[in-house]
């Protein structure tokens, strides 16, 4: 992104009452970002969900002042700055609504790659806890997974050191700047993993790690993967809203279970016993679920002996072609919304043609 534009999308980023929804919006309706601050405020007002009080912050010369400064700080340190616009746009964040519209990173992190999972859990990991995780962690390395998680105590950190040991990438998604690492203690993790993965984070330099900002950052991090994993959690925990915004998402969300009486498995179990995550028991558990061991066959042309509309005929051949897939991924490559896909399919279930299964899965009967 060159600089000028590179200004005008962290200025916008910056701008009080705008937020990522309605930038989003903006930029799209004006073509860039320097067109929202350039385009006459009683044209943005079309714009669904602008009103005026949103617009007031553009008229803030300050804020283009701070993105100038911040800017020093990018090319000082080597961020690597990506916008939504673009094409190395972590691909699964593409279709979260309040996905960031900038993220800031440094290190060697690749995201295109399918293969993606979060990892978060209670702070105060049990051995029971670390015990299974290490387990999980020789039994999915050989799928060559990316580890996503939150530099945090406890599980997260686990997380990232196994990914470590056992050369998988792995990315620690921030709820501060890129200025500072916390914990201070987890520094050499940090640098470790530079050199396969990296840091990530949506906030600018100077930011403290603020409560809010936790709870902000796990929108990224259950955004950004294909399914979240919860190791253990209390009844109440970070790792619990991560759970529930990965299924705002419709991502897959998995929970270790753990005996009732047990503090650090009342969260899991709680998801388990709601239907908001499946239990998961080991890595083949988790391969076999998100079809990590899919094969391709042979296509064979199937003759239909019932009568499909033109979107049920797309979506049908895309299933008998490509096997098994989930429904963000037959939206995405059908170009139709996820609530018109979602409709089709049902059809088509009904019509005896497709089948759903396990991991939010579909595939030509």
């Amino acid at each position: 992104m060159k600089n000028q534009e590179l200004l005008y999308v962290l200025a916008l980023q910056k701008t009080e009452g705008i937020g990522d929804i309605n930038a989003k919006k903006l930029i799209q309706f004006c073509g860039s970002a320097k067109a929202v601050f350039e385009e006459k405020p009683q044209h943005l007002l079309k714009i669904d969900g602008v009103g005026a009080y949103r617009l007031k912050g553009l008229r803030d010369k300050k804020t283009l002042q701070k993105a100038e400064k911040e800017i020093e700080f990018i090319h000082k340190n080597k961020v690597k700055v990506c916008s939504f616009l673009e094409e190395d746009y972590p691909e699964h964040l593409k279709h979260c609504v309040d996905s960031p519209i900038l993220l800031f990173q440094k290190g060697k992190i690749s995201l295109k790659q399918q293969r993606i999972i979060s990892i978060v859990g209670t702070r105060n990991i049990t051995n029971y806890g670390k015990t299974f995780l290490k387990r999980l962690f020789s039994e999915i390395a050989k799928y060559n997974p990316l580890i996503v998680s939150g530099l945090a105590y406890g599980v997260d950190i686990l997380a990232h050191q196994l990914a470590i040991e056992h050369n998988l990438q792995t990315v620690a998604v921030l709820a501060h700047g890129l200025d500072r690492v916390y914990p201070t203690k987890h520094q050499k993790e940090a640098i470790k993993m530079q050199g396969n993965g990296g840091l990530l984070t949506d906030f600018w330099s100077g930011t403290n790690p603020d409560r809010n900002n936790f709870i902000k950052r796990n929108r990224i991090v259950a955004g950004i993967s294909k399914a979240t994993i919860i190791i253990e959690s209390a009844e109440k925990g970070g790792s619990l809203i991560t759970a529930d915004i990965a299924n705002s998402y419709n991502r897959d969300v998995f929970a270790l279970p753990g005996r009732i009486t047990d503090l650090y498995s009342k969260g899991c179990n709680n998801l388990i016993k709601t239907n908001k995550a499946a239990l998961l028991q080991s890595g083949k558990d988790l391969a076999y679920l998100l079809n990590w061991e899919q094969t391709k066959t042979k296509v064979i042309q199937k003759q239909l002996f019932v009568e499909l509309g033109s979107n049920e005929k797309i979506l049908y051949n895309y299933l008998l072609k490509e096997g098994k897939q989930t429904l963000d991924i037959i939206a995405l490559h059908n170009n139709l919304p996820i609530y018109k896909v979602s409709s089709l399919l049902l059809n088509l279930e009904l019509k005896g043609v497709i089948r759903p299964l396990h991991g939010k899965l579909f595939e030509v009967i």
